[in-house]
């Protein structure tokens, strides 16, 4: 099991560690709700340093890029960030990912914990006939989140960068909290506004101390990964090993918006085929029409009590204070008002499916 870089400063603030994609991460601090409601409030701040990170550089980058990711790179701008997947060639997913163009030639893929190796070998595979220059920089590089509708305003003493004036889907790379060549992307997991920083692990406790001390004010505080995990939910954002998997495609999943046929790229193919004949199964979003906590895993079963799917994830909605999730159904169930049942213990508990986001802000 493998420490992050700012291990023991969340050991000294009480939080409850736990492994997760093979390091030892904060879970939680005070409690799932109280933090979930900091950042849709307020502002908190995630270590989430164990996500990987790829750097693709060279003549050849973004034809290495555009063939194994589902998105097109090609619309990036220097300073932008492109939400993507990587398809397998069984109409799955290998890991979903953020693409940032940092230079010319120099992109930067930021990709899950639990598969930086995978993903390291699927790109490096098919690296052997583009020849670009990669990098695995993941050992070497922390990551913070900052996130909630008071982020800007808690942050900015930190920056000489107007960070107002950087848009989602956007990022800098700029001075932040005494240390240069951050970069500030506005990439947040939350729905609820903020930053993600990137800097080197021997930056990050620097720049750690920095934002509590500058958003102290805010009332800011440290977010574990389960208010993390509420927080996404309530926007619909897929995770990997949950919703998304190397058995459930793009078009599935809902993602055809970064599904790009206009390039080609891994399994294209079929994956226009399979949009064009229309999916025989949807991922969607669920609210429980009575009380009750949906889980990733329990049945979802149809008036009859057939089964018909599993939910992906579900919790209770800290903002919204009822049951929600996601979970596959058949076609004929993913339309929205559709009823469905949910399997919680004994009892089939009805549901509805709703259009995504769960939480509107």
């Amino acid at each position: 099991m493998k420490n992050i870089a700012l291990n023991d400063i969340h050991v000294a603030l009480g939080a409850k560690m736990v492994p997760f994609a093979g390091y030892n991460m904060p879970v939680q601090y005070e409690g799932v709700t109280a933090e979930h409601l900091t950042v849709r409030e307020n502002v908190g701040v995630f270590d989430v340093s164990h996500m990987g990170e790829f750097l693709v550089s060279g003549e050849n980058a973004l034809a290495l890029i555009q063939k194994v990711t589902s998105n097109d790179a090609s619309k990036l701008a220097i300073g932008d960030a492109q939400y993507s997947c990587f398809p397998n060639t069984e109409n799955g997913i290998v890991d979903d990912l953020i693409c940032y163009r940092i230079k010319e030639n120099t992109y930067l893929l930021v990709v899950n914990a639990s598969n930086i190796e995978k993903d390291w070998n699927w790109i490096s595979n098919y690296n052997k006939d583009f020849n670009a220059d990669l990098k695995d920089l993941s050992e070497g590089y922390s990551l913070l989140a900052i996130q909630g509708p008071k982020a800007i305003e808690a942050m900015q003493s930190l920056s000489s960068l107007d960070l107002a004036a950087i848009p989602f889907y956007k990022f800098k790379v700029g001075d932040f909290a005494g240390i240069e060549n951050v970069i500030i992307s506005a990439t947040g997991y939350t729905g609820s506004g903020g930053f993600e920083i990137y800097c080197k692990n021997n930056e990050v406790a620097q720049v750690w101390n920095k934002v509590l001390e500058a958003g102290a004010a805010f009332g800011i505080k440290p977010i574990g990964l389960a208010a993390r995990d509420t927080l996404r939910t309530e926007m619909g954002y897929c995770l990997y090993g949950n919703d998304i998997n190397e058995t459930t495609s793009p078009i599935e999943a809902g993602l055809g918006w970064i599904t790009k046929f206009t390039k080609d790229f891994v399994n294209a193919d079929a994956l226009a085929k399979q949009k064009e004949m229309k999916p025989k199964k949807r991922l969607v979003g669920f609210e429980l029409d009575e009380r009750g906590i949906p889980r990733h895993g329990y049945d979802i079963v149809d008036e009859n009590g057939n089964l018909i799917g599993n939910v992906t994830s579900g919790t209770m909605s800290p903002c919204l204070q009822k049951g929600i999730g996601m979970g596959y159904v058949p076609a004929l169930f993913a339309k929205s008002g559709s009823k469905i049942y949910i399997q919680v213990r004994k009892k089939a508990i009805p549901a509805t499916v709703v259009k995504l986001p769960f939480y509107k802000g």
